[in-house]
């Protein structure tokens, strides 16, 4: 599966983004991630204003991430995203304004605590990957910064 994070301003926009991409559109990201360390190997951002992320991360991983690690929420707590589009060739889904807000406002102590609770995952290799997913959590709080100063809300492509 791959997850292209984006932008819209509303959710019909949004869920006109697979069809403006076209069939051969959805995968024009997948597998060209930036030479990051393994940030590369998880997400790419484009060079548009507000462009997407492309990564292995899946949407409900990223809301728990950011609610458990950063507000606390217990992980059972964690709200379902909330589907635009069900299609047989993809989904579009939007993150909720409660994740998503606290990511946008979380410091720099607020984030490096959510990587190290994520890097302690019985899969996680530790401090290595408490840096990564560090990275990443900033990668993903500037880009939901552009999104909201450009009037998006941030909304997730998912496909095989």
């Amino acid at each position: 599966m791959t997850y292209k994070y984006f932008g819209a301003p509303d959710r019909a926009t949004a869920a006109r983004v697979p069809t403006a991409l076209g069939p051969g559109g959805l995968g024009l990201d997948a597998g060209e991630l930036v030479a990051l360390g393994r940030l590369g190997d998880l997400m790419e951002t484009s060079g548009s204003p507000t462009g997407h992320l492309s990564t292995k991360i899946k949407p409900e991983t990223m809301s728990a991430m950011v609610l458990t690690g950063i507000q606390g929420v217990p992980l059972h707590q964690v709200p379902p995203l909330e589907l635009v589009v069900l299609h047989p060739d993809y989904a579009v889904v939007q993150l909720p304004h409660n994740v998503v807000e606290p990511l946008r406002k979380a410091d720099e102590t607020e984030l490096g605590a959510a990587a190290f609770i994520w890097s302690t995952v019985p899969d996680r290799r530790g401090p290595r990957d408490a840096f990564v997913i560090y990275t990443m959590l900033h990668e993903w709080q500037d880009f939901a910064n552009r999104l909201h100063e450009a009037g998006h809300q941030l909304y997730c492509l998912v496909w095989p």
